[in-house]
């Protein structure tokens, strides 16, 4: 797999962004307290979880720019949540404004990076702004998916995917070992352990699978020792505050 450069990554934010914002901007009234793909959540709570994460992680890097460090979320994940459960019921208006406001605020702060910054410390998973950027990334491709509107995971792309297949092996349960056979491509293994599963597929259902999300072509098939199986059951999404969606 391909590593990803900051420039890259930054054009990739850009257009997740651009993304959120063109489905944001076609949702009505009615359609925030409808249900969104995540179990439990309305696409008000998504939407007020994208804002949040956008200002958050833009905090992150204006604290890292001045040389200082900050909690992820005030209040970690408790806090995270009682800010959701608050946002989510706002109107559609207050809810396109608070997206913009934030994605807008986090590509200031990731444009404004020269090289050193890119590698300043966070405190995010104590790792780099580098890896916050991941993280948005992440966060804003597959939370659109999430908010229900037809945009489903076949549109992701083969960097976004791939990155995937690498962040998610800590998914992998102990003793385990996934060879991911995207269709016309190279196999990707992930996880140490002895027992082998194949994971066959179009590139994107496999993502969408070890990102917890429902496959869309309908391709994925599990096989051990060239008997068909099920997929395997996979360990929690590696959380950041520290339980994530």
């Amino acid at each position: 797999m391909t590593e990803i450069t900051p420039q890259e990554l930054l054009e990739e934010l850009r257009r997740a962004a651009d993304v959120v914002a063109g489905v944001t901007a076609k949702l009505t009234e009615r359609d925030v307290p409808a249900p969104s793909e995540l179990p439990g959540w309305t696409r008000g709570h998504v939407l007020a979880h994208i804002a949040g994460i956008a200002n958050a992680m833009a905090r992150q890097l204006e604290f890292a720019a001045r040389g200082e460090s900050t909690e992820l979320y005030d209040g970690g994940f408790e806090g995270r949540t009682r800010a959701i459960e608050m946002a989510a019921g706002h109107g559609i208006e207050e809810h396109r404004a608070d997206v913009e406001t934030a994605l807008e605020r986090a590509l200031r702060a990731f444009g404004a990076l020269d090289a050193a910054g890119w590698q300043a410390r966070i405190t995010y998973r104590g790792g780099v702004v580098f890896d916050g950027g991941l993280a948005l990334w992440r966060e804003l491709v597959i939370h659109a998916t999430d908010l229900g509107t037809g945009r489903g995971p076949e549109t992701w792309s083969r960097p976004f995917c791939e990155h995937l297949f690498d962040f998610l092996a800590a998914r992998v349960p102990a003793g385990e070992r996934l060879v991911l056979q995207p269709l016309g491509l190279p196999p990707v293994a992930i996880g140490t352990g002895g027992k082998s599963t194949v994971i066959n597929g179009m590139l994107t259902d496999i993502a969408a699978w070890l990102a917890g999300r429902n496959p869309t072509l309908g391709s994925l098939r599990a096989t051990a020792a060239a008997d068909g199986v099920d997929l395997p059951e996979l360990l929690p999404w590696p959380a950041g505050v520290p339980v994530d969606r």
